[in-house]
């Protein structure tokens, strides 16, 4: 979403005023080494057919959640494929208690066994969740985008707030409010950035706990592209400031996302061209003291191997909404 509005800034004004201000931006973002530890022999090969296509891995981590006893581990597990037109994007949330087998770690003190898929990152960075996710799905990751949570109010409030669509009233008891509550009515509602936030990480309040904070993730992620594409954000010069200055605060990439290629890439998403899946699963279950998700291998077999042959028509059919 940064990429694509700074292309507009750039396109729309001086060369040179462009040029300082996308750096002045640029500048902001982090940057994270994410493959250098992953040992070329084990990565996955992109299939010929899908040269034109990128995986991108989205990560978020809350350290604000009070349910999380453990800030290094990332609740936020997004692949999303961009087809080889560039023109659609599939968005695969990978449940966080997701159980697999985790490599081992450089430092050889972790990994080498199977756990939840979160562990990954506390064990090893984002190295190792490359080089886990590379493993559970057989899709080679060309780039990696980390959100942290803590900046996710501020890139909402920037916009002005979002519109949601309640599927069920609720109230959350971890809510960033004084009192930890927050009530949501079923419907349409207009969300400032703490009222997004909360929604976005509340998993308790439901009988199907992660499954329904990842549905609820999904919405987030659209209504901030619907409102960030939005003519009223573009024509907003002290608005699209805040915007892209809280998103750049935000989020961390890895080192050899150039934004402009990307901001190419992207420009012509929209939320109508994105579809949401969830990694297919048996449900849940418990190994040992662990409650954990039960991936669906036959399932995932076939779903990520149309990922990896960039095959629209059978993502579509195969994957889970």
């Amino acid at each position: 979403m940064i990429a694509a509005i700074v292309l507009v800034v750039l396109a729309g004004g001086g060369l040179t005023a462009a040029g300082l201000y996308y750096r002045s931006v640029n500048s902001d973002v982090k940057r994270v080494e994410a493959f250098n530890e992953v040992p070329e022999d084990s990565r996955p090969d992109k299939p010929a057919v899908a040269a034109n296509a990128a995986n991108y891995l989205i990560l978020g981590s809350d350290s604000r959640d009070p349910n999380s006893s453990d800030g290094s581990r990332t609740d936020t597990i997004i692949l999303m494929h961009l087809d080889k037109n560039q023109s659609a994007a599939h968005l695969i949330s990978i449940p966080r208690d997701t159980w697999t087998y985790i490599p081992k770690a450089k430092n050889g003190k972790y990994g080498n066994t199977n756990a939840k898929i979160n562990a990954s990152f506390a064990w090893g960075g984002v190295p190792l969740v490359v080089q886990t996710v590379e493993k559970f799905t057989g899709v080679r990751i060309d780039h990696v985008v980390i959100v942290d949570f803590a900046g996710f109010k501020e890139i909402v409030d920037a916009l002005g707030g979002v519109q949601i669509e309640v599927e069920e009233s609720f109230t959350s008891v971890t809510s960033l409010n004084a009192n930890s509550l927050r009530h949501f009515d079923k419907g349409l509602q207009t969300m400032d950035g703490a009222a997004a936030l909360d929604y976005a990480r509340e998993r308790k309040a439901f009988k199907d706990g992660d499954f329904a904070r990842i549905r609820h993730q999904q919405q987030v992620i659209k209504a901030i592209l619907n409102k960030a594409a939005s003519g009223d954000l573009l024509s907003n010069p002290a608005r699209l400031n805040a915007f892209l200055r809280a998103t750049a605060d935000a989020v961390t990439v890895d080192d050899t996302l150039n934004i402009i290629d990307t901001a190419m890439s992207l420009r012509h998403l929209r939320s109508e061209n994105l579809t949401f899946h969830t990694n297919p699963t048996k449900g849940t279950g418990m190994i040992g003291s662990e409650s954990v998700v039960l991936p669906d291998e036959e399932k995932d077999k076939a779903f990520y191997d149309a990922v990896r042959r960039d095959d629209t028509q059978a993502i579509v059919q195969l994957g889970t909404n």
